[in-house]
Parts: C-alpha cells; structure tokens; sequence
C-alpha cells in the first residue's frame, strides 16, 4: 500500500498508476526476456523471442505516443524522460521527444496527416530497378516504405543543407546503436535476423493500424510555409465535424474488449480525438460514452473487416491519392484503400 501510494503523486491519475506500472514494466522486462530468447538455441525460444520483442516494441510506440500527450505522469519531464526511454527501445531515437511530439500535435491541432517526408513521391520518382524492389517487398509484404521512411530520418540530415544541424546528434545515436547490435551479433547473428523480423513485425502492425484511423489530407512539416499555404488554398474548414468525420475506430475486437490491449487501445481513435489527454486505459470507457455498444456502425470498422483490404490494396496504397470508399456495413471496407507513410514515429 504504502509503495502504490508513493507512486501516486508522480502520475496525473491515481487510477493509472497499476495500469502503466504494468504496461511500462511489460515493456521493459519483456524486452530483456525477448532478446534472451533470440539469443536461445531453442527453436521455440526464437519463436517465442519474436512475438515478444514484437509485441513490446508496439507497446512502447503506443506508450510514447501517450507520453507525448503528457497523460501518463504529471510533470512534462517525466513524460519527456520515459517517453525518450521508450523511443531508445522502439528506435525511433533518431528524432528527439520534442520533435516526435511536436509533429504528433500537428496531427491533433491541425486536423491532418502532418509528415517529415512524401513517402509516396520518393518511391515514385526513384530509379525503376529500386522502385521495383521496394514494390515487390511490399508485395511480399515486407514493410519496404516503412524501413524507407526510418532510413530516411537518419541520411537526410547528411545529404539536405536544411537538416544539417541534425547531423551531430544522429551521428551519436548511430554509433551508439550501431555499438549494440554489434554487441548482439557478436553472440548471435541468428539473434540479428531475428531482431529484425520481430522490428518488421512491429512495422506491419503500426502501419496497418495507422493505414485506417482516418481519412484526413497530408502535409509536409519540413515546408512549414507550403503547408500553410495549402492549409489556405484548398479552403477546407477542419474543425470538429471534419475530425470526427475523417476519424475511425479500427478495433481488434468489438466482443473481446481485452484484444485492443494489443495495441494499447490505440484502435479506439475517435474516443482519443475527441478528448486527446484522456489516458489509454480508460479510452475504452470514453467510447462506450460516446457512441454507445453498436458493433458495425460509425466509426467502428473491426479489424478484420479490413485485413481483405490492407491485402488487396498493398500496392496500390503507395501510389494512390485516393484513399477509396467506405460503407460501414459487412464488406463495405474492401475499396478502403488506406494511407501509408503516416507514422508518428519517423520525424526529421
């Protein structure tokens, strides 16, 4: 008793204390215990160590994007500390709490897609022999554009005038990334090709959750001006309406509430737009307030509803404006063909 009620004061919510306490230890520990079993002889060990270290990345990609709201510990410099721990292990390191946050509320404030980069245009006006192996990737459903996008985080800095400032700092983190894995293969080159399944699993499940949580127009942050001029030109009044109207609950299940824990409730993405600092474990709650238990009407699209569509359109979602159409009844998300390259994670 005595030690829950020292961690109180440290977090905005006496009710969040034993939920994140559990998920940020999961994160932690798990981890360890993930990479423990990579580097087992043990076949079903390696097997076991992928799921795991997948799954622990996802979380702590879902636990800094609640840092970066601030809804976990009372003081910005908690959130900034854990949610920095959780970018080391996630590796999306490469880009600071501050700018991985500042990006994310340009989504919130600015009601849009609000990228580094367009991931789109980059694999579009690339030499054909790479285009056409990022494609196949793709099709063989390799997350290619995602990979791309974290690569690209890392070498624009050495080769724009514009982000060379950044270049001392992402040279630190590289080498001392680059050390660790080193230090892994040392042990086990098995263990790295593990790693790296388990980090492309990660990929798979972020993008295919971010692929159908909304329906909103993309902007690039690098051209601040551009994209206020684009904000101007097209004349869109993004207010709330529009929000909640280009915004989707993709849930795992709609009938077993705990299977959205898988991606730390995450697919509840109205309840979170509609009151972005309400904590992830009581998102839940706030959606059964706001729209009430119906399975398959707005804004609930399950997910399996949509593993037809991230199949069907996995190619045609890194070349298409479009984002296809939506019905929300049985099949009515097979032409739903998503966006790509959305990811909270990847910030110049």
């Amino acid at each position: 008793m005595s030690s829950k009620f020292s961690l109180v004061r440290y977090f905005r919510d006496a009710a969040g204390v034993k939920p994140n306490v559990l998920a940020i230890s999961f994160v932690i520990i798990g981890y360890a215990v993930g990479i423990a079993c990579l580097l087992s002889p043990a076949w079903w060990f390696n097997v076991l160590g992928v799921l795991l270290t997948a799954q622990t990345l996802i979380i702590s990609a879902y636990l800094l994007h609640e840092f970066s709201h601030y809804s976990i510990f009372k003081t910005p410099q908690l959130n900034k500390r854990w949610g920095t721990i959780m970018s080391w292990i996630n590796g999306s390191c490469y880009s600071t709490f501050e700018e991985i946050r500042n990006k994310h509320m340009h989504h919130h404030v600015d009601r849009a897609d609000v990228v580094s980069f367009d991931i789109k245009k980059f694999v579009m006006h690339m030499p054909k022999p790479f285009k056409a192996v990022v494609k196949f990737l793709e099709w063989a459903y390799v997350p290619a554009a995602e990979i791309l996008m974290h690569v690209l985080v890392i070498t624009l800095p050495f080769t724009t005038p514009r982000w060379h400032h950044k270049r001392s700092r992402k040279a630190i983190v590289l080498l001392v990334r680059g050390l660790m894995f080193a230090a892994l293969a040392y042990y086990s080159l098995k263990a790295i090709f593990l790693y790296i399944l388990a980090y492309c699993l990660m990929l798979t499940a972020l993008r295919f959750a971010d692929a159908y949580q909304h329906t909103y127009d993309a902007f690039i942050v690098s051209d601040a001006g551009d994209k206020e001029d684009k904000f101007k030109a097209d004349g869109k009044l993004r207010d709330d309406v529009y929000e909640q109207a280009n915004t989707y609950s993709n849930l795992v299940s709609v009938h077993y509430p705990v299977l959205n824990l898988l991606f730390l409730n995450f697919p509840y993405h109205n309840a979170h737009h509609e009151r972005p600092i309400e904590p992830w474990y009581k998102l839940p709650e706030l959606h059964e307030r706001l729209y009430g238990k119906v399975d398959a009407a707005k804004p609930v699209i399950p997910m399996l509803q949509l593993l037809k569509s991230f199949h069907r359109h996995r190619l045609t979602r890194l070349e298409s404006d479009d984002y296809g159409t939506l019905e929300f009844k049985p099949g009515g998300a097979d032409h739903f063909i998503g966006a790509v390259g959305v990811s909270f994670l990847t910030v110049i």
